[in-house]
């Protein structure tokens, strides 16, 4: 059985984070703004978080769920196989769980309409590759 490297696996956790977290700073600041903007004129959001520390849980969360998508790549290339590859499956697994189900059910079910609910799963889903494919790229044994 193979040993996994636990300080690749951090070190690919942490930088996944980090791209992570621009990503969704992107989608959520230069994409979205606006909406958001619309959304909470319109009383269909609230003006300001219900945790006034939402932003510093949602980046800790992005890193936990890079840690996550790095754990499983590291795990699951002695069956699966070294590469970008694997690490693509991971990230559209875990992006897909991430971000699919709630934000259909957003988007069915909420006033907001659809256009937030999508970015949001764009955000996790395609963060979710990234991060993947960064800690691929690297993990080494």
């Amino acid at each position: 059985m193979a040993t996994v490297n636990t300080g690749r696996v951090a070190l690919g956790a942490l930088v996944g984070g980090v791209v992570w977290s621009i990503w969704s700073t992107v989608v959520n600041v230069v994409i979205l703004e606006p909406r958001y903007a619309d959304a909470q004129g319109s009383k269909l959001m609230l003006a300001h978080p219900r945790y006034p520390l939402f932003m510093v849980y949602w980046i800790i969360t992005i890193f936990l769920l890079a840690y996550v998508v790095a754990w499983l790549y590291s795990s699951v290339r002695a069956t699966r196989g070294a590469g970008p590859g694997t690490a693509l499956t991971i990230g559209l697994l875990v992006g897909f769980a991430a971000g699919f189900p709630m934000n259909l059910s957003t988007a069915s079910w909420s006033p907001i309409g659809r256009y937030l609910p999508l970015w949001w799963m764009l955000d996790l889903w395609l963060g979710a590759i990234m991060a993947s494919l960064v800690a691929g790229y690297i993990y080494k044994d």
